[in-house]
């Protein structure tokens, strides 16, 4: 048995406390690098995690992510813990197994759910994020994309995979942008402080207020697009001019 058993929850009161074979594979192998995220996600849907409560809240804890901790803060809601994560996002915490969640916190107590309704309910309280296994031994920030297709029990298809940016966001991108005045011509490339970098050529010779309300109509346009909304977790803008 792994750790203590799960109070008696249908359809979990047989629950051992164990991390799902496939998951823990997906995330020994992430850690490791021979992974990726989206194996990690796929090998998470339809699965059960344990989100943690707890009778008194700190004010701080340490997630480790990327082999680093940041001390982030916590809120409760009915005993739910929501981590802030560094960039400022409200993140919630799911784990794979009590023995991941003891090492996180050893007075939480595991609520088991699908996995599924652990995301719609992140996105309902409005936690952009879900962190799993945030003790480690390896931890995984998961997306706002991704949350959505967990919740929705959709494949989640990043817009950025192995350096190279999905082809119908870049078409979804190209498409927003196509109708914004002075917009010449717009790229996508992965972003260097976010997840996509939008690069957009602009005419040459602009003056201030004219930039500025290209860079309002940029914004806006991306804003209204459904694939970019839906598929793109953060994006910077990059701004070039025509020669």
């Amino acid at each position: 048995m792994a750790g203590r058993e799960l109070p008696p929850s249908s359809p979990f009161a047989s629950d051992d406390g164990s991390a799902d074979p496939g998951v823990a594979a997906a995330l020994a192998a992430y850690g490791t690098g021979e992974g990726s995220l989206a194996g990690v996600v796929a090998a998470l849907a339809g699965t059960r995690v344990l989100v943690p409560v707890l009778a008194e809240l700190e004010l701080a804890d340490v997630v480790v992510h990327d082999g680093h901790e940041h001390t982030v803060d916590k809120e409760a809601s009915a005993g739910i813990v929501a981590l802030q994560t560094p960039d400022g996002r409200r993140a919630l915490p799911a784990f794979t197994s009590v023995s991941t969640m003891t090492a996180w916190r050893a007075d939480a107590r595991p609520v088991p759910t699908g996995v599924a309704r652990a995301a719609l309910s992140a996105v309902q309280e409005g936690w952009e994020v879900v962190v799993v296994d945030p003790g480690g031994p390896v931890t995984a920030l998961l997306p706002r994309p991704a949350v959505w297709a967990l919740a929705k029990q959709e494949e989640w298809v990043p817009a950025v995979d192995g350096g190279a940016v999905a082809g119908d966001v870049a078409a979804a991108v190209a498409r927003a942008l196509d109708g914004v005045p002075a917009v010449v011509r717009a790229d996508v490339e992965p972003g260097r402080r976010a997840e996509l970098a939008v690069v957009a050529t602009l005419v040459a010779g602009l003056d201030r207020p004219a930039l500025e309300r290209t860079v309002a109509g940029i914004n806006a346009a991306l804003a209204a697009e459904e694939v970019v909304a839906e598929r793109v977790d953060s994006l910077e803008l990059r701004l070039r001019s025509a020669s």
